[in-house]
């Protein structure tokens, strides 16, 4: 569900708010994470892969970056697609829709990660809540020991996966390094109440 609150617009999913359009600091944190943690002769043209649509932040900030080279979403529910392509939310996205390195991909990212022969220099997840609060019980798979191997299986050797997330996670953290991760870290963006919103950072080792 897309619900207008005042100027801002809210998803809503099996009852529950997922995100809106009043901020957008920790989806951008999500891409420049990413980049930043590539090592700089590889962030001159690198794919990333962004997981979720959502409002749209975390593909227009890396379409305003060129360093990136091949921006690729993975998006399942059609109706999203639809509020950035014809709706109210191609005023965050329609820049970035229509720039030639954009691919939008109408497809479950979990899927996507476990049979495409595609690889990335980066994956910016945020499909859920993280991995402490899923919404959707189906996601749980992206944070399991299968869902990390099948990540790192698309990333080249280097490469980053960000994943974003509601509050910090220790144990995620144990499980990225338990998936063969380097340098995991964690990023904070404070939030005015409760629990900063994070960014999990992993490498996949050369």
């Amino acid at each position: 569900m897309l619900r207008r609150r005042g100027e801002h617009f809210e998803i809503i999913a099996n009852g529950t708010f997922l995100m809106d359009t009043s901020d957008g600091r920790s989806e951008r944190l999500l891409v420049d994470a990413a980049l930043a943690a590539l090592p700089e002769e590889s962030r001159t043209g690198a794919a990333v892969l962004v997981g979720g649509l959502g409002v749209g932040f975390s593909l227009a900030h890396a379409a305003a970056d060129p360093r990136w080279g091949r921006i690729v979403v993975a998006e399942r529910e059609g109706a999203i697609i639809d509020w950035h392509r014809e709706g109210p939310l191609a005023s965050v996205s329609g820049r970035a829709l229509a720039d030639p390195r954009t691919v939008i991909l109408h497809t479950d990212l979990v899927t996507h990660l476990g049979t495409s022969s595609d690889t990335y220099d980066a994956l910016c997840l945020d499909i859920d809540n993280g991995p402490d609060w899923t919404v959707t019980e189906d996601n749980e798979t992206l944070y399991s020991a299968e869902g990390l191997a099948a990540c790192a299986a698309r990333l080249n050797p280097g490469g980053v996966l960000a994943v974003w997330s509601a509050q910090p996670s220790a144990d995620f953290e144990d499980s990225l390094r338990n998936a063969g991760f380097s340098g995991v870290r964690t990023e904070e963006i404070p939030v005015a109440r409760g629990v900063p919103d994070v960014v999990h950072l992993g490498i996949r080792p050369w």
